[in-house]
């Protein structure tokens, strides 16, 4: 057990542990192999032996321009989905079909679509274009139809440029019908950092952190491999100097190029995280749509046993969460079953989500999201009694209290892989760095134009293990689509996991859902920098 600033942190293993048309018109080489149609029949023959109960859940999602209230006097004009941000919570049984209908209604003939973000579906449901399907253009319906096998906790957001940066995501409940655990209440918790309509807009952040931090003097060499820079880890903890979400964009070093830093942060800081926390200056942090001056509230009853469903759903922040008072109870991360845990708090980065049960006190509790390395805070309140309001700033002492990181939980009985020799192997090297923000998965940037380059290629029925080699100076969450892996031999199961610095994290998986499938960091401007690769199954 390690000591950080007077806190219990357990920290050992966090890294140690469409269709063909779309491909062929990509302009990939004529060495590329044959690949899976992501409609093909081989994508069918396996949605056809998911259990079904029969029943469809229909919906329909508005993606269109909307001004939320924040809470506190914070206003923002962003685009969301039916007007609100997280929009409406999508709940089902497992087996159920879900037939969703997208009427992209966003201005300036903007495209979009939607992922179904952990959900093992059939590979022409996924929403990546180009891969599996085209963008879907303004004043298009589109309709996704999938059946929803595996009970969870799930999100959903597109998947075109960085968009998943705006307010438009909203989480997905797959329930079980068979519910193991018991308890007596649920809430779900949506957890993001928020600049959309407040300080700038996501593109506006991307085309700032394009032009990288080269050019700066900031002491460190950045030209010898892009990454120095940022993290300035020969630094030490910066003498104390403020450089943190209150650093005005006036008083900032200029980026390369003279350009004033708006949105960029300097100084973040985490030991979780093994350095660099984080790239984006956000001027608020959410918990379910509500900044913590003005913030959401659940109501309980002492003595209650709540399960709560924690989603981050952010772009470029892990946060540590906490509820004053309590104890946690890790019960499933990214949707599959844990042996049981008690916590103080848990680390939880994009994309990746948590259930945690807790049995309720009496009083007024809050439930803080701290803000990874970022000196800033999201909060809600839990309410059994009546009594006063927390600050806004409060800082529960669980927070420095015991944490466990994901590779020191290990998948339920029922949820771990069978003993199995390793078919294929896969080095995934995570590359670049901000000195020239160029990240990148085995140096190369994905290319749009060309999905299929620098394929990873695996064979159905095989297992495969991924190893993410992670030679930069920044944590990485790294998400495979259509699979949940393993980390390790016995580790839980997820598709989100955090990468720390210089550290390996190896991970298994069985290829048993054909098609072509994304792996990425889910860092939005990450991602969308090139740090993306094509997995995709050979015919």
């Amino acid at each position: 057990m390690n000591s950080i600033n007077r806190r219990s942190v357990l920290l050992a293993g966090l890294g140690v542990a469409s269709a063909g048309a779309l491909a062929a018109c990509s302009g990939g080489s004529s060495a590329t192999p044959a690949l899976v149609d992501p409609s093909g029949s081989a994508v069918a023959a396996v949605e056809n032996k998911r259990k079904s109960t029969g029943r469809t859940h229909e919906v329909t999602l508005t993606a269109a321009p909307a001004v939320l209230d924040l809470g506190a006097g914070v206003m923002a004009k962003t685009w969301a989905f039916s007007g609100r941000a997280p929009g409406r919570e999508i709940r089902l049984s497992a087996g159920d079909t879900l037939a969703a209908e997208l009427s992209n209604q966003l201005p300036n003939r903007t495209a979009t679509s939607i992922h179904w973000h952990g959900i093992a579906m059939r590979n022409d449901m996924d929403g990546v274009p180009p891969v599996t399907q085209q963008a879907v253009r303004a004043d298009v319906d589109h309709t996704y139809r999938f059946i929803t096998d595996a009970p969870g906790t799930y999100f959903f957001h597109p998947h075109v440029g960085v968009q998943l940066d705006r307010g438009l995501y909203a989480p997905l409940i797959v329930e079980d019908p068979r519910e193991p655990l018991s308890y007596d209440d649920e809430w779900v918790v949506v957890l993001d950092d928020w600049v959309d309509g407040v300080t700038g807009t996501p593109d506006e952040v991307l085309a700032e952190l394009r032009h990288g931090m080269g050019g700066m003097d900031m002491g460190g060499d950045s030209s010898s491999s892009g990454h120095a820079g940022h993290d300035m880890g020969d630094m030490g903890d910066m003498g104390g100097m403020d450089m943190g979400e209150d650093s005005s964009p006036s008083s900032a070093p200029p980026a390369s190029g003279g350009m004033p830093m708006k949105f960029m942060l300097m100084g973040a800081e985490s030991e979780l995280l093994g350095g660099d926390a984080g790239d984006v200056k956000y001027p608020h942090h959410l918990v379910n749509g509500r900044v913590p001056a003005d913030p959401a509230v659940y109501q309980g009853k002492p003595g209650r046993r709540l399960r709560l469903r924690i989603i981050n759903a952010g772009g470029d922040t892990a946060y540590r969460l906490a509820l004053g008072g309590h104890k946690l109870t890790i019960t499933h991360t990214d949707g599959f079953p844990v042996e049981h845990q008690e916590v103080d708090a848990l680390l939880i980065g994009m994309g990746e989500r948590y259930d945690v049960l807790v049995t309720l006190g009496d009083g007024v509790f809050p439930l803080v999201a701290l803000a990874e390395g970022k000196d800033a805070t999201g909060m809600a309140l839990v309410r059994t009694a009546s009594g006063s309001t927390p600050k806004a700033t409060v800082r529960p002492r669980e927070l420095n209290g015991k944490i466990l990181t994901a590779s020191q939980l290990r998948a339920a009985d029922d949820a771990r892989l069978s003993s199995k020799r390793v078919d294929q192997v896969h080095r995934v090297e995570l590359t670049g760095g901000m000195g020239k923000y160029d990240w990148a998965i085995n140096g190369k940037a994905f290319d749009m134009a060309d999905p299929t380059a620098n394929l990873l290629t695996i064979e159905e029925g095989r297992r495969v293990r991924l190893d993410f080699v992670n030679t930069t100076e920044m944590w990485h969450p790294m998400h495979l689509h259509g699979h949940t892996y393993q980390l390790g031999d016995a580790g839980p199961r997820k598709d989100t996991a955090i990468v720390l610095p210089r550290k390996k994290l190896s991970v298994l998986f069985d290829a048993d859902n054909p098609g072509q499938w994304m792996l990425h960091c889910h860092n939005a401007y990450h991602g969308e920098a090139g740090m993306m690769a094509l997995v995709a199954y050979q015919n």
